[in-house]
């Protein structure tokens, strides 16, 4: 029996204690005290004894401070398990705080006191990020019990807020650490599919925007007294489908693979129905492919706003509601990837595809930091849902690729 087969085979004796283990976890609401929780102290606790208990040589609590929380910071948690050679180190980071559950009736159970259910767990976090977190310390837990050494140091890093912006986790750790190098390889379970193929390495950049439409509230019956901003409104949002156009290039390694401009949220103007508004609202969702600036499609957007005020009289004001330059993308050709892809073919005999999204990651924080990182796991997306779920043989599984990853030597 190889050290693989001898690492896979002590995973599986695990599987009741991973399972014990995610509904303990579960049971401690590591909830952001800007989302009404006290944050992931207590959590952080009992995953430092795991770390303590299973050969990790070196474990630095990272306080980031932070008022709102009851203990007066927020944890983050990088550990060492040392391997054969210490010239690089393969990190696996996971984050300890969940989301609210949201509307407790469409629950089957309580969030927060997991159950296990036909090969799955459910409740608040067990996938999001509880799956892969167990995943990366359950490989490293059976390292520690068959007397085995990875190729590579292996770096275990649990951290805070990423729920909520990072600002307190992973983005707090960057700054006030010098732990990552440029050689290390940097695995974020932050994205995945059901097949367990796809590696996400580039991001969109990310561009809402608020427009604000002033015309002039009049009778319905009498239209020439006012002016319509709703009806200039209209007219923008056809105006503004244009980007696709002007913005039209295509990058295959997207999963969408073209920008997108959608108009989304709209508010309520009038609250009756023979009033013409004098102010209308709507929002714009744009995706924007790395290539291009965002600075070149917000002054698309401005003349097309211009034209549009000239023509109908009105005030048309844009407003920044979140703005994300794309992150340096992660070569598909990088170290990380290449592992990924010869483990996910060993545990899972499927091909593990680069691939690029529309939606943020927290991977972006290292790629901003030109660390090439790459986000994978086998999920269900069941993340934020009701009624959240892990699937139990994902979590085995994707203990299996990482145990792979760390035996790697090239």
């Amino acid at each position: 029996m190889n050290d693989f087969d001898k690492i896979a085979k002590r995973i599986d004796s695990y599987r009741d204690e991973m399972i014990d283990m995610q509904i303990q976890l579960c049971a401690i609401p590591a909830i952001s005290p800007s989302s009404g929780g006290e944050g992931e102290t207590k959590k952080a606790e009992v995953l430092l004894d795991f770390l303590k208990k299973n050969g990790f040589a070196q474990i630095d609590l990272i306080k980031a401070p932070d008022l709102d929380a009851p203990s007066g910071y927020r944890p983050n948690i990088l550990s060492l398990y040392k391997g054969k050679n210490s010239s690089r180190t393969i990190w696996v980071m996971t984050h300890m705080d969940v989301v609210p559950p949201g509307e407790l009736s469409s629950w089957q159970g309580n969030p927060f006191k997991a159950w296990v259910e036909e090969g799955k767990i459910y409740g608040r976090g067990v996938e999001d990020n509880q799956q892969d977190m167990l995943a990366s310390l359950y490989a490293v837990k059976a390292f520690h019990a068959e007397g085995i050494l990875p190729n590579y140091d292996v770096g275990i890093a649990l951290v805070s807020d990423e729920e909520t912006g990072s600002s307190k986790g992973i983005e707090y750790v960057l700054k006030n650490s010098n732990i990552f190098r440029k050689e290390d390889l940097i695995i974020v379970p932050d994205a995945g599919n059901p097949e367990g193929t796809m590696i996400e390495v580039a991001e969109k950049s990310i561009l809402w925007l608020k427009f604000k439409t002033l015309g002039k509230q009049a009778h319905a019956s009498t239209p020439e007294k006012g002016i319509n901003s709703f009806r200039a409104a209209s007219f923008l949002v056809t105006e503004l489908n244009k980007l696709y156009d002007i913005f039209g290039d295509k990058d295959v390694l997207f999963d969408t693979p073209r920008s997108t401009f959608e108009p989304t949220k709209k508010e309520s103007n009038v609250p009756n129905v023979n009033t013409i508004p004098g102010e209308d609202i709507f929002y714009l969702d744009s995706r924007i492919l790395p290539h291009y600036s965002i600075r070149d499609v917000e002054s698309e957007i401005q003349k097309m706003a211009n034209k549009i005020e000239n023509k109908f009289n009105v005030k048309i004001t844009t407003e920044e509601v979140q703005k994300a330059p794309a992150a340096p993308p992660t070569s598909p050709k990088a170290p990380v990837v290449l592992a990924l892809q010869k483990a996910i073919k060993k545990v899972y005999n499927k091909q593990g595809e680069p691939t690029g999204i529309g939606g943020g990651t927290v991977a972006a924080l290292f790629r901003k930091a030109h660390f090439e990182a790459a986000c994978w796991s086998k999920i269900d997306e069941t993340a934020h849902m009701p009624n959240e779920y892990c699937v139990i043989e994902n979590m085995m599984g994707d203990a299996k690729v990482f145990s792979h990853i760390f035996l790697q030597n090239d």
